[in-house]
């Protein structure tokens, strides 16, 4: 679909099947909502600093398992099973920040570029995007990425992620890790990562850390 094309649409919502042709043809990366077609926009130094960190870190712990990490022009498909898939307007189609697959990727069509087995899912919050990574991005890999056992939210601002892990009654428990010398357990895949490795390279400004301090006194 050509720019013109997209523009034409603004106002309108967007099939299933227009979204992929969009997407597939575009240089950029679109994601996809229930009609709505959002561009995503580019990242910052810190946000990629802490993505290439989560990588290298999950690489090397995951090398010679049966499971691997995938970047963030991975898409996953969460929702829109109809039958004629291609018409509907219904479902989700996202890049997150990082995938981890166990076992062989299964894919959406012949394309390869859509997988629907995610395990783990990271996403590295940023003030665009951090509301819908919270809410109706997470509703939708709970309601329908059965595969998904871990999301995770990293915090750009300060030295803080969010692990939600799901238990064995399809409810979700969230653990919290606050400060540099605190550690991510992911015991899906027997990852271990300091926040320290997550956060290298990212230099935080005082009052970001007075914020954590706050937060991290709340706790107590």
């Amino acid at each position: 679909m050509t720019p013109a094309k997209l523009k034409e649409k603004a106002a309108k919502s967007f099939t299933v099947g227009e979204y992929l042709e969009l997407d597939r043809e575009s240089l950029e990366r679109y994601q996809y909502l229930d009609g709505e077609v959002f561009l995503m926009a580019g990242e910052t130094v810190r946000h990629g600093d802490i993505s290439v960190n989560l990588t290298g870190e999950l690489r090397s712990q995951l090398k010679g398992k049966d499971c691997r990490v995938l970047s963030r022009d991975t898409k996953t498909k969460s929702g829109g099973f109809a039958r004629k898939l291609q018409q509907s307007k219904k479902g989700m189609f996202s890049y997150p920040d990082l995938v981890v697959i166990s076992g062989e990727p299964e894919y959406h069509d012949d394309y390869r570029d859509i997988v629907l087995n995610p395990r783990v899912i990271i996403e590295v919050l940023s003030d665009s995007t951090e509301l819908f990574d919270r809410r109706d991005k997470f509703m939708r890999y709970r309601m329908f990425n059965s595969t998904l056992t871990d999301y995770i939210l990293v915090s750009q601002d300060k030295p803080q992620v969010e692990h939600f892990i799901k238990q064995d009654d399809n409810n979700w428990k969230l653990y919290a890790y606050f400060g540099l010398d605190e550690q991510l357990e992911i015991e899906s895949i027997e990852c271990r990562i300091k926040l320290s490795e997550i956060y290298d390279r990212v230099k935080f400004t005082r009052k970001e850390l007075e914020l954590l301090e706050e937060i991290k006194n709340e706790r107590l």
